[in-house]
């Protein structure tokens, strides 16, 4: 029991961490699309470009954010099976980006190690919480 209750609270933690960093880079990105894209040292040149990373980054996280809000409260499997996706999706395309473009530059390779590591931990998150909820069928039964 005392298992089930550090992995349900790991999970948790791991969600919630998600989801702060997700909703600071969307109401940044809201806020001042410009200081979002000085990160890569790129200038946004004209209104349509600050709209889109307004919309992309603002407007897209938010509502990554808030689904993240909704599976926290209803269904913390969804909420990590989702998030494992969402960071090894981002690790792949920086690895693609290697691929096809070359060497990152120190930007990408930090956020390089810091998706993976996140796909990993939901990985191994999800693993545990499918464990403990398949435990706790059986020894309802």
């Amino acid at each position: 029991m005392n298992a089930q209750k550090i992995i349900k609270t790991c999970s948790q933690v791991y969600i919630g961490f998600s989801i702060l960093s997700l909703a600071y880079v969307s109401i940044s990105s809201i806020w001042n699309p410009q200081a979002t894209m000085d990160l890569v040292s790129t200038q946004l040149p004209n209104t349509d470009a600050i709209s889109s990373i307004r919309g992309i980054y603002g407007g897209v996280g938010l509502l990554i954010t808030f689904l993240l809000i909704y599976l926290l409260l209803n269904n913390i499997r969804k909420a990590l099976f989702f998030l494992l996706l969402f960071w090894a999706v981002y690790s792949i395309s920086r690895l693609i980006t290697i691929w096809v473009d070359g060497p990152l530059g120190s930007f990408g390779s930090q956020w390089l190690i810091i998706e993976s590591t996140f796909s990993i931990l939901g990985f191994v998150l999800l693993l545990l919480y499918a464990r403990i909820k398949k435990e706790t069928n059986v020894s309802q039964q």
